[in-house]
Parts: C-alpha cells; structure tokens; sequence
C-alpha cells in the first residue's frame, strides 16, 4: 500500500480536535502568554547583562593593577601591594582555595549522600522528617557563626585528630604535624565541609525522592535488598543531581571568607602539610585586606577576585558537561 492509499484511507479529523486545534492556537497567542514570554525572555538577558558588566568590571579594574605588578601574577609567592614597585601574586592563594575546596568536597559529598539516603529510603517517617528540618535549619545558618563556632569549639579539639594522623600517616608528609597551632588548611576544609553538608544533603533528598516508583517496586519483586533497589534504580536517576548538588556546595567553599578567615592563620607560603598552619584563600585573603587597602592595593585584590571568578565559571561549566554527558540519568527521561 502506497503513501497515497494510506493518506486516503487516514479518517477525517473530528469537529472536536479541530476546534481543540484552534484553540490552542489562540491560547498561544494570548496576552498573558505573550507577557510570560516577554518577562522569562528579559529575565534572562538580564542576567547575562548583569555576569557580562561583571566580567567587564573585574577585568578594567585587573588590568589597572597587573599592567604595574613587577611579579609574575600566577606565581609569585608574595603580596606586597604598597612596594616600588608594587609585587604580588595568587599561587597561595589558588593553592589554598583549591585544596580547601577539595578536602570540603571530599568529606561532604559521601556523607550528605548517605544523610539523603537514610532519610528518603530506610528512616521512618517520624524520625526522616524531624533530621530534615534541622538539616534545613542549618543551611540557613550564617558564615560568621560556623566561624565564630569554628574558632571557639573545632580549633581547640583538632589537636587530638592532628596528632592521631601524625602517628600513624605522618610519614606521608601530607599528614606530618609540627605541634602549632590547628589552625591549617585541613581544619578549614573540615569547617567547609560542614558548611556545604546541608546544601548538598537537601537537593540530594529531594532528587532521590524523585526516584521512580515503580522501578524500585519492581526491582523489590525481582528480589533485590534494599541495597541493590538504591544501587540499580535510585542512584542512577540522582546521579546528576548529586553533581549539581555537588557543585552548589563547591561554589560556596570556594567563595566562603568569614569562616575562613576566623579558623585560618594565613601566611603568603605554600606548607606541603595539611596540618601546619599557614595558606590562604582568595575570599580570606580579600576580605582581611580590601578595608586597609589602597585604591591599587583594591585593584589587586579585584584581579585575585577575577581568577576566582574564571574558576568558579570553568567548574560550573565542567559540571553542566557531565551532566549533559549522562542525560539518561536525568529526571526527564526517566
């Protein structure tokens, strides 16, 4: 039967899907759509417009203080605005932002899981709930108080775990402990990690919630534990969920400056251990300087915030790539 027999054939479009049609054709039209579109359009030219002056700003104001900078900017170990000439650099700096953030990462991530896990899947009801809202009562807490908290109550009690690592790990180097102060990276990795737990553990939940019903029923009718039901059906339909829960909770370790800066003591020197005081991070160190600073030391500091800036942007960019690498894990098409 050829195309033309079968479009023959094919029944007449009935009076109530053509005015169904119709309508809906209107409907695309309407007023209120065409506003809705008009705000949801501007909102995201807005929003480019807003990162593009941004970008335009960090970049004018970069450029005034690197065309003086006798150093090189990307490896001097130095931050000596008020010299003649001036001599300053982020290798600190990128150091101690980027390993922080990878400790955080590295203790929150497996443990908000487990915390999303426990309270979507084997919790009861009466006990799930309750752990969720205190969890999302302390996503609201403020930085200062994880500072203030930070330096009182987790800076005094490391020296047992420093000690603990320097016996049985200290051989590594990463691990050796000279007895100062706990006031090291590792202890501002861990303040992060407690920071970021909470945002990561909520959009977790909430994506694992999502899970298809029916899989896991399925797959419990297969007879597979409840471990094997996570395994095979709830992990991967959250796996980019974690990734970008993930990537919520590394922008805020990567940006955060008051806690940082009340448990950190900051020196312009890379230490090769964990747990001897000293590095920094861009947000501490802006934040510690940019009051006192002059009008180029202030332009110094705007040039660390551009490379801040550039890397928070190329690891959200990473992130949507794997995401969209593994769309079959989406929530859409599951």
């Amino acid at each position: 039967m050829d195309i033309s027999t079968q479009n023959a054939e094919a029944p007449p479009p009935s009076p109530r899907s053509s005015a169904a049609g119709k309508r809906a054709a209107r409907g695309a039209t309407r007023p209120g759509d065409r506003i809705f579109l008009a705000l949801s359009r501007g909102s995201g030219i807005l929003l480019l417009v807003i990162m593009a002056a941004i970008a335009v700003f960090l970049t004018y104001r970069a450029s005034l203080a690197l065309s003086k900078n006798h150093g090189n900017f990307l490896t001097t170990f130095e931050w000596n605005t008020g010299l003649t000439p001036p001599v300053f650099g982020i290798a600190v700096l990128a150091f101690g932002t980027v390993v922080s953030a990878i400790i955080a990462m590295a203790l929150a991530v497996p443990v908000a899981v487990g915390i999303a896990l426990f309270i979507t899947h084997y919790a009861p009801r009466k006990l799930g709930g309750p752990i969720a809202y205190v969890i999302d009562l302390l996503a609201a807490v403020p930085s200062i108080v994880y500072g203030l908290w930070g330096a009182i109550v987790l800076v005094p009690h490391m020296n047992g775990l420093f000690g603990w690592l320097n016996t049985y790990l200290g051989w590594t180097g990463i691990f050796s402990w000279q007895q100062g102060a706990p006031r090291s990276m590792l202890t501002v990795g861990i303040l992060l990690a407690i920071m970021v737990l909470p945002i990561i553990t909520n959009v977790s939940r909430e994506v694992f919630r999502q899970a298809p019903q029916m899989h896991q029923e399925a797959a419990l009718a297969l007879g597979a534990t409840r471990w094997e039901v996570i395994r095979m059906s709830v992990l991967p339909f959250g796996r980019s969920g974690v990734i970008s829960a993930s990537m919520l909770g590394l922008g805020r370790a990567l940006g955060e400056t008051m806690a940082v800066a009340t448990v950190l003591s900051p020196t312009f020197d890379i230490q090769a251990s964990l747990l001897d005081p000293g590095g920094g991070t861009f947000a501490q160190n802006i934040a510690a300087k940019f009051n006192e600073a002059t009008v180029f030391g202030q332009d110094a500091l705007i040039a660390s915030g551009l490379v801040l800036f550039v890397i928070t942007l190329l690891v959200n960019g990473a992130a949507r790539m794997i995401i969209n690498r593994r769309k079959e894990y989406s929530g859409a098409n599951a």
